[in-house]
C-alpha cells in the first residue's frame, strides 16, 4: 500500500485522465510542476494496475531520489518493489515492478534488447531539458513500438508546459495536465553593484561569486526558512559555500557529484535552517522541502562543441527564462517565499526563453555511434524533435571513422559496438581498449575514469599528479573515481561480444592501436622516454597513451615555454605555475577557449614523448613536399607532419618546377609587381599602355596588378618557368616582357607612339616628355616655348594637362584650354614672372609671338 500522504499529491487527480490516454492512446504526454508528484505517485499508480514501469531520469542522482522516495511511500527501501539503475550501481530485485534509470542506462539496455522485454510503460522524466540521451532515446522508442510492440505505452513527462512538440513527436498524443499549488512568490533584484567580468567556459569572476554568498546572508537576514541557491557548477558551489561559514545554518551542495548521504540530508529535510547550494539539477529533478527562499545566480552550464578546433567542454551561460521560472517556483512550494535575483530586470527580456538543446550545441559522436549501431546512421529516420546538425553529425562521423567504430557507410563496426557498450564517449572507449592491450585492463580503465569526471580543480592540470591524487584521496570525487574505476576494468571483458545490436551493423576491422615505444618508453615526468622499474609503464607514461588515444588531435608540441600547437591546428597555453611547462609534448585533456582568444587554455593534461603521439594520431601523420613563398623567398622543403605539427624539415633539392612557379606566382600576388625588374622606360610603357586601355579599351591590353597576375602566362613566361627564386624574378625585364601583350595580332601595336606618344614636338622645336600617370597626360613645359601655339595638344584625342613653368622650370600655371589661358591668365603670369625673369622675353600677345628656348640676349645674336 502507498503511504497516505501520497492520496494528497496534485498529481492525483490527473491519474483517470492519464490512464485513459494511455489505454486508448499508448502514448501520452504529462504536464506536471515541480512538486506535484509526477515522478513518484504516477510509476507507483501505473504498476497498481498491473504493469511494470521503467522510469528514465536525465541524471544519476534524480534516479536515486526518486526510487529512494517511491520505495519510502511503498514503507520499503530501493531493491523491493521499486529499484533503481545508474551507471556502476544497481538496486533491483524479483519483485521489482517501478525500476528508475538514466537515460543512459536506458539507451544501452534498448541496444541489447530492442523489444524491452516484459517492460510495460517507459517514463521519460523531465523531458523538456532536452538532454541529448532522452532525445535518442525517445526515437529508439518511437522505432520500437512502430515495428516490434505496438503495444508499448509511453509517457513524456515534462515540469513545463511547453508539451506542444512532445504531443506531436509521440503521434498527437494527448496532453494531460496536473495543477500544482503555486504559493506567490515575491521577486527581489539583487543585480551586482560594480564591475565583474563576464564568464568564459568555465570561468565565472571571483567577486560575481562573493556578490551571489552576500546576496546569500542578506537573504538569511531578511526572509525565514531555508535558502535555495542556484549556481552554474561544483566549483563555483565549493568556492561560496566557502564564503558562508560564518553564517547561522547548514550549508549544503547538491550536485550529480554529491555523496548519498548528502542527498539524502537535502531531500529529507531537517532541524535547523538550511543553505542549499544546488546547480540546475534542483530546477526540476529534485523537490528540496523547507525551502521559502531562492537565490538566483542568473547561471547555468551548457555544453558547447568547436568542431573546427576539436574543442568540446561545458560553458557558463546566462539561464534561459524557463529556468528561472523553475527556479523561482522552488521559493513558493510549500507557501508564500521569495527569489533573489542577480541580475536587473531590464536584462530579463534579453535571456533566451529555454535552454539550447543539446542535440543542438554538443559534440555528436555518442549520439552518431548509437544511431549506427541502431542501423540509422544518417538518423534521417529517426523522429527526433531537432535534427542533429548536418556539419556536426558529419565531424562526430569523422571521429568514429578514425576510430575504427563505423566503416566508409557509417555502419558500425563490432569494434564500434563494442565500443558502444562501455558506458562512456566514444574517444574514451577507443583509449580503453586499445590502451588495455598494451598496458593492462586496471590501470587504463583508472585513467579513462579521471577522464570521465574531470578531477577537482585543486587535484592541478597534470593527469598523472591528478591519478596520483585519486588513488590518496578519501573524498566523495575518489570514492566515486575508485568505482568507475572498477566497473570500466570490468566492462573490458563484459562488452567483448561481437556482432551488430539488432542485425543492423557490419563487421569491420580493428583500428589500429597505439603501437611503438609509447607507454613501454614513455615519459616518467618531464622526461621522455624514462619507464619505471621492471619494464612496466609508469603513471606519465600510461595518462599520456590514454589521453593521446582518446584524444588524438589534441596531441600538441611546444613551441614556446608554457605554449603549445595541438596537432587539430589550435594553439594551447598552460596555466602559470603548471609543472607541465617543461615538457616537449603533451597530451591534452580538458581544454576551453574563449570566444576571443587565439590560445586554448589546458585545463588537464598529460606528459607523452613524439612515439607516443605518432602512435596514438597515426591517422594524421603525413609526409609532403612543400614549395611556396615566405619570408620574401621561394622555400622549398620536405616536411613530415602529425596534423598541423611539423616533426621534420628537409630542404628540398629537386623541387617540383610547377610547384615553384606556383610559389613565385603567391609571391607576386603577396609583395607585388615589384619583384621584377623595372626600368624608367618600363614603367612608361606601363603608364603608356593603362592610358590607351583606359580611353580606347580593347584591343588595348589592361595593366593594372590583377590583370598582369591573370595574364603571367602570357607575359611573364617563358621567364617565369625558368626562375628558381626572388633574384630571378629581380632579372626579368618587365618593359619587354610587356611587349608581349601589345595588339600584334590586329596590327595595331604599330599605332602606340601615335595614340600615346613618349614625346610631343612644343613649338620651340623641343619634344618634351608626355607623363601618363595620372587621370590626364601631362605636357610639363617653360611658357615661352608654346609661345604661338593656340590649341592644347592632344594624344588619343585626349587634351593633355599642360603643366606650364618659369624659366627655372618651376610651376607657374596649370590649364587643359591654352587658348583660354592665353587669353585670360597669362597676363598675371607675366606681371609675376617678367621682373623675376627679365632676361627672357615676355611678349603681351603670345598667341603670335616667337616661342623659344633661350634668354633674349640669345635671340638677338
Amino acid at each position: 500500500m502507498i503511504r497516505d500522504e501520497a492520496l494528497d499529491l496534485p498529481v492525483r487527480t490527473a491519474l483517470p485522465a492519464l490512464e485513459a490516454a494511455l489505454d486508448g492512446h499508448g502514448a501520452a504526454v504529462l504536464c506536471a510542476p515541480p512538486g506535484t508528484g509526477k515522478t513518484t505517485l504516477v510509476p507507483l499508480a501505473l504498476a497498481e494496475r498491473g504493469a511494470r514501469v521503467v522510469v528514465a531520469e536525465p541524471r544519476r542522482i534524480a534516479a536515486r531520489a526518486a526510487a529512494r522516495r517511491m520505495a519510502w511511500l511503498l514503507g520499503e527501501k530501493p531493491g523491493g518493489r521499486v529499484g533503481f539503475t545508474v551507471r556502476g550501481e544497481r538496486a533491483v530485485g524479483r519483485d521489482t515492478v517501478v525500476e528508475v534509470v538514466t537515460t543512459g542506462v536506458l539507451l544501452q539496455r534498448l541496444q541489447r534488447d530492442q523489444e524491452l522485454s516484459g517492460v510495460d510503460v517507459v517514463m521519460l522524466d523531465e523531458c523538456h531539458e532536452r538532454h541529448l540521451d532522452a532525445d535518442t532515446v525517445a526515437a529508439f522508442l518511437l522505432d520500437v513500438r512502430a515495428a516490434l510492440r505496438p503495444e508499448l505505452r509511453l509517457l513524456a513527462a515534462s515540469a513545463t508546459t511547453d508539451a506542444a512538440g512532445w504531443a506531436r513527436l509521440l503521434g498527437d498524443a494527448p496532453v494531460v495536465a496536473a495543477e500544482g499549488v503555486a504559493h506567490p512568490v515575491d521577486v527581489v533584484r539583487a543585480p551586482v553593484t560594480r564591475p565583474v567580468r563576464p564568464p568564459h567556459g568555465m570561468r565565472v569572476d571571483p567577486a560575481f561569486l562573493a556578490h551571489v554568498a552576500s546576496v546569500v546572508r542578506r537573504a538569511l537576514a531578511e526572509r525565514s526558512g531555508d535558502v535555495l541557491c542556484f549556481l552554474p557548477g561544483v566549483g563555483e558551489i565549493a568556492r561560496v559555500a566557502g564564503m558562508l561559514g560564518e553564517v547561522d545554518a547548514t550549508v549544503l551542495q547538491v550536485h550529480g557529484r554529491a555523496p548519498a548521504a548528502v542527498q539524502d540530508a537535502v531531500l529529507g529535510g531537517g532541524a535547523g535552517r538550511r543553505v542549499v547550494l544546488a546547480t540546475s539539477v534542483a530546477e526540476s529533478s529534485l523537490t528540496v522541502p523547507g525551502v521559502r527562499v531562492v537565490v538566483d545566480s542568473g547561471l547555468a552550464r551548457e555544453p558547447r562543441t568547436d568542431h573546427a578546433r576539436g574543442l568540446s567542454a561545458l560553458t557558463t551561460v546566462r539561464a534561459s527564462q524557463a529556468a528561472a521560472r523553475q527556479r523561482a517556483g522552488r521559493a513558493g512550494r510549500e507557501a508564500p517565499g521569495t527569489v533573489y535575483r542577480c541580475w536587473a530586470e531590464a536584462e530579463d527580456a534579453r535571456l533566451p526563453r529555454f535552454p539550447s538543446p543539446e542535440i543542438k550545441v554538443a559534440d555528436l559522436a555518442a549520439f552518431a555511434l548509437q544511431a549506427a549501431c541502431w542501423g540509422d546512421p544518417a538518423a534521417t529516420g529517426l523522429a527526433l524533435l531537432d535534427p542533429p546538425p548536418a556539419g556536426a553529425l558529419a565531424a562526430a562521423r569523422s571521429v568514429l571513422s578514425a576510430i575504427g567504430a563505423v566503416d566508409a557507410d557509417g555502419r558500425a563496426t563490432e569494434r564500434g559496438v563494442r565500443m558502444s557498450r562501455l558506458g562512456v564517449h566514444p574517444r574514451l572507449a577507443r583509449a580503453l581498449l586499445d590502451g588495455a592491450r598494451q598496458v593492462g585492463g586496471r590501470r587504463v580503465a583508472e585513467v579513462v575514469a579521471l577522464l570521465s569526471e574531470e578531477p577537482p580543480r585543486e587535484y592541478g592540470d597534470d593527469l598523472a599528479a591528478a591519478w596520483r591524487a585519486a588513488r590518496r584521496g578519501g573524498d566523495a570525487y575518489g570514492a566515486r573515481w575508485r568505482a568507475e574505476a572498477r566497473r570500466l576494468e570490468s566492462s573490458l571483458s563484459g562488452a567483448s561480444g561481437h556482432g551488430a545490436v539488432g542485425g543492423t551493423a557490419r563487421r569491420g576491422g580493428d583500428a589500429p592501436s597505439a603501437t611503438g615505444s609509447g607507454p613501454g618508453s614513455g615519459p616518467a615526468h618531464g622526461k621522455p622516454g624514462a619507464a619505471t622499474r621492471g619494464g612496466q609503464a609508469g603513471d606519465d607514461a600510461v595518462a599520456g597513451l590514454v589521453t593521446a588515444l582518446a584524444f588524438p588531435e589534441r596531441v600538441a608540441r611546444a613551441r614556446g615555454e608554457q605554449t603549445f600547437l595541438m596537432a587539430s591546428g589550435t594553439g594551447a597555453e598552460l596555466g602559470e605555475g603548471s609543472r607541465l611547462r617543461s615538457t616537449p609534448w603533451l597530451a591534452v585533456a580538458v581544454a576551453d577557449r574563449a570566444a576571443t582568444a587565439a590560445s586554448a587554455r589546458v585545463r588537464l593534461a598529460a606528459v607523452i614523448d613524439e612515439d607516443t603521439a605518432r602512435a596514438a594520431a597515426s591517422h594524421l601523420l603525413a609526409g609532403d613536399e612543400e614549395v611556396h613563398w615566405q619570408e620574401g623567398d621561394v622555400v622549398a622543403r620536405t616536411v613530415d607532419r602529425l596534423g598541423a605539427v611539423e616533426l621534420s624539415v628537409r630542404p628540398l633539392k629537386k623541387p617540383d618546377p610547377a610547384l615553384v612557379r606556383d610559389a613565385l606566382m603567391e609571391g607576386l600576388r603577396r609583395e607585388g609587381l615589384g619583384l621584377l625588374h623595372w626600368t624608367r622606360e618600363a614603367q612608361e610603357l606601363r603608364e603608356r599602355l593603362a592610358f590607351v586601355h583606359r580611353v580606347l579599351g580593347p584591343p588595348w591590353p589592361d595593366v593594372a596588378d590583377t590583370a598582369l597576375l591573370d595574364r603571367a602566362g602570357e607575359w611573364l613566361e617563358p621567364e617565369l618557368s625558368r626562375a628558381r627564386r626572388r633574384a630571378d624574378m629581380a632579372r626579368i625585364q618587365a618593359g619587354q616582357a610587356l611587349q608581349r601583350l601589345l595588339p600584334w595580332a590586329s596590327g595595331d601595336a604599330a599605332r602606340l607612339d601615335e595614340l600615346a606618344p613618349e614625346r610631343i614636338e612644343v613649338p620651340s622645336g623641343s619634344r618634351i616628355r608626355v607623363e601618363y600617370g595620372g587621370e590626364q597626360p601631362v605636357l610639363a613645359v617653360k611658357v615661352q616655348e608654346l609661345f604661338g601655339l593656340r590649341e592644347t595638344p592632344k594624344v588619343a584625342g585626349v587634351p593633355v594637362l599642360v603643366h606650364l613653368l618659369s624659366p627655372a622650370g618651376r610651376p607657374a600655371a596649370v590649364t587643359a584650354d591654352l587658348a583660354s589661358f592665353w587669353r585670360e591668365g597669362y597676363r598675371a603670369v607675366r606681371a609675376e614672372l617678367r621682373g623675376r625673369y627679365p632676361r627672357h622675353p615676355w611678349p603681351e600677345d603670345p598667341a603670335t609671338a616667337e616661342p623659344t628656348r633661350h634668354t633674349k640676349a640669345r635671340l638677338n645674336r
